[in-house]
């Protein structure tokens, strides 16, 4: 038998946390003494503790893992669940860090602020181009939403390319429009009151000369967009940094007399493995106010 001490340093916990736990009937000693009230623990309730100790830290509250153990889970079951809520706990960590990662980004957008170049917006006709493409949907146009869809078109768009014999010809061309019936593309509206907080379509393309058309049965499009007038602006950086680049764009629009009529398609110049070395040109429709 243990002291509750000599237990407390085995676990690797505290004597007070064995007190609680005892008080609340969560793990009780093996032996009390009557006399002095000093609590005795065996070996064999280490085994209970470890329990304890690693459900409450994947996050289950005290009722929680007492619910648990008076089940009497097996090993294998527990194991099971430790495993899941472990991998509930990296999504967690993952959407956090990708949220740290947007403040940031809007953090360096709002100390740009009035810094950025503006002569680099440049108004030009697009010429008509010619692309493959896939397509998925989005739930908005917010970057938590948009990279995750956007990243694996353009991870399985290429191997589909190679083994139908197309090779690109040119540039990546990204593109977006409202998923919302009857929405315009480019329109912003989203079928949301034009908060843009609707479905986007994501469109995952790269400059091809192959004839328009689907390419077998890959879900590879061959599509043909038709020119636009654009105003553009060339964002250097990984597109998690766009957003100052963009805010720059649309405040040249307002001061110059231009307005939005879309999406900006996201050009891809230059995509060397450093994602900070990337160059992307900004196509925003645009018209005469």
């Amino acid at each position: 038998m243990f002291t509750i001490g000599d237990f407390a340093r085995y676990g690797r916990v505290s004597p007070r946390m064995l007190r609680h736990y005892d008080a609340i009937g969560l793990l009780r000693p093996d032996r009390t003494d009557p006399a002095t009230g000093y609590r005795f623990y065996g070996a064999a309730q280490l085994a209970r503790l470890n329990r304890i100790i690693a459900l409450k830290d994947l996050g289950f509250t005290l009722q929680q893992v007492r619910a648990v153990l008076d089940e009497r889970v097996g090993p294998e079951e527990l194991r099971g669940m430790l495993r899941l809520r472990r991998a509930e706990l990296a999504d967690a960590v993952a959407a956090a860090s990708l949220r740290l990662a947007q403040v940031e980004a809007r953090l360096r957008s709002i100390e740009s602020e009035g810094h950025m170049p503006a002569e680099d917006v440049v108004i030009k006709t697009v010429p008509a181009v010619r692309v493959a493409e896939l397509t998925g949907t989005a739930a908005s146009y917010e970057p938590q939403d948009i990279g995750p869809v956007i990243g694996p078109l353009y991870e399985e768009l290429f191997p589909l390319l190679e083994s139908a014999g197309i090779r690109p010809t040119g540039p990546g061309i990204a593109r977006y429009e409202d998923a919302s019936p009857g929405a315009p593309e480019g329109s912003g509206d989203g079928g949301d009151g034009g908060d843009g907080g609707g479905a986007i379509v994501v469109h995952a393309g790269v400059t091809v000369s192959a004839p328009v058309g689907p390419v077998g049965d890959t879900g590879v499009s061959v599509v043909e967009l038709p020119p636009f007038e654009a105003a553009t602006i060339v964002h250097r950086g990984a597109m998690d940094d766009v957003l100052p680049t963009a805010q720059t764009l649309a405040h040249w629009l307002e001061e110059n007399g231009y307005r939005s009529t879309g999406y900006a398609r996201e050009v891809t110049l230059e995509c060397p493995p450093d994602r900070d070395a990337w160059v992307t040109e900004l196509q925003e429709p645009v018209e005469r106010v």
